[in-house]
């Protein structure tokens, strides 16, 4: 099982990349649970999870946000905005996934 949380300013976007996401899952066998949250529930949601991708639009948090995730071990990484843009599930799953190797 693959824990993937996204997260960004208020989650609502990226709920809809998640849907995408666990469409290509599905469709690729692979078990995952993945997750759209807000800035503001990252530092409770950081242990739960295997991998973090941050939408593009608060990529000026990574920073801050990486220095947290590599304190516990956690990969970080922000979402390509042009993959973000078109929504593009299968790509953002398999740069998730290659994080997580």
């Amino acid at each position: 099982m693959k824990k993937i949380f996204l997260c960004c300013a208020a989650g609502m976007s990226t709920s809809m990349v998640v849907n995408k996401m666990k469409q290509a899952a599905a469709q690729k066998g692979i078990e995952t649970d993945i997750i759209a949250v807000s800035m503001d529930e990252f530092d409770a949601t950081l242990p739960k999870y295997d991998c973090c991708l941050l939408g593009p639009q608060i990529k000026y948090k990574f920073e801050e946000f990486k220095k947290k995730a590599e304190a516990v071990g956690k990969p970080i990484a922000v979402i390509n905005s042009m993959d973000y843009g078109m929504m593009r599930g299968d790509k953002i799953l398999a740069d998730a996934l290659a994080m997580m190797q």
